[in-house]
């Protein structure tokens, strides 16, 4: 068992702390922060920005020598350059954090030459705090995470509202809108698989890849290839959070559509 990291214990003041205030300005879900879109379909509010600045300020001085990546903040080459960098989503869910529901959560990992060394969820509309340590194992609220044992796909359980007709014999679970609460829940064992065929963000996934991967579970892109991070273009195409019994079958029947999309059919 690899010693503490001697990060962990600010990185999850700094993170438990922003979420304290992620959930003031929440107001018990009755959010009055304004809010518009980036993009059409992208949300973002003030409860965005003010805990992105509040967890930069937090974590650059923490370690002052690590980049910077978030969802929030604009990107510049700089993090290429140095061989540690914080990747952060302020408020992942920021749907379900502007309509009341608590299926959101504070995000921060911190990456090492490609890999995530040390990662933090915090939900706390949900009382939970998970942390993950490379080589360490994986927590929530202090309880040690095993991700399930199935193995077979048919039956497996996906945080879903309804599911595509190939994969009807699949069933649905609860849904957080946080894809690193939807991953956590693989790592958790009340969810067996997370997948996804469409670009994503670097920022949305590094903290509950690490947990989940501490649990047990298998994190690829959507082609089943392991994911890096603090990369030029922090992006990947697709996801694959599942029980590692099951994570093969799922990839051959995610690829295909994948390849399809991507133009590689």
């Amino acid at each position: 068992m690899p010693a503490v990291d001697p990060h962990l214990r600010g990185l999850v003041a700094a993170v438990s702390d922003a979420a304290d205030r992620a959930l003031t300005l929440w107001a018990g879900g009755r959010t009055q922060v304004r809010q518009w879109e980036k993009l059409p379909g992208q949300p973002v509010c003030e409860a965005d920005l003010e805990i992105d600045a509040m967890l930069r300020a937090s974590l650059s001085a923490l370690d002052p020598s690590a980049g910077w990546l978030s969802e929030e903040t604009a990107d510049t080459v700089h993090r290429l350059d140095l061989p540690r960098v914080w990747v952060v989503d302020p408020i992942d869910g920021t749907r379900d954090y502007l309509r009341g529901r608590p299926g959101w959560a504070v995000s921060a990992a911190l990456v090492e030459h490609g890999q995530v060394r040390l990662g933090i969820l915090a939900a706390p509309a949900r009382n939970e705090l998970w942390i993950a340590q490379a080589g360490a194992g994986a927590t929530r609220n202090g309880r040690t995470l095993r991700a399930g044992g199935r193995t077979e796909l048919a039956g497996a359980r996906v945080p879903a509202d309804q599911l595509p007709r190939a994969d009807r014999d699949l069933v649905t679970v609860e849904k957080p809108n946080s894809i690193a609460l939807r991953m956590a829940m693989v790592a958790a064992d009340e969810a067996d698989l997370v997948a996804t065929v469409r670009w994503g963000n670097e920022w949305d996934v590094a903290a509950a890849a690490l947990i989940a991967l501490e649990a047990g579970a298998v994190v690829t892109d959507a082609l089943g290839a392991p994911l890096s991070f603090n990369r030029p273009d922090p992006t990947a195409f697709g996801l694959l959070c599942a029980a590692p019994g099951i994570h093969h079958a799922a990839t051959e029947r995610l690829a295909p559509r994948a390849r399809e999309i991507l133009g590689q059919g």
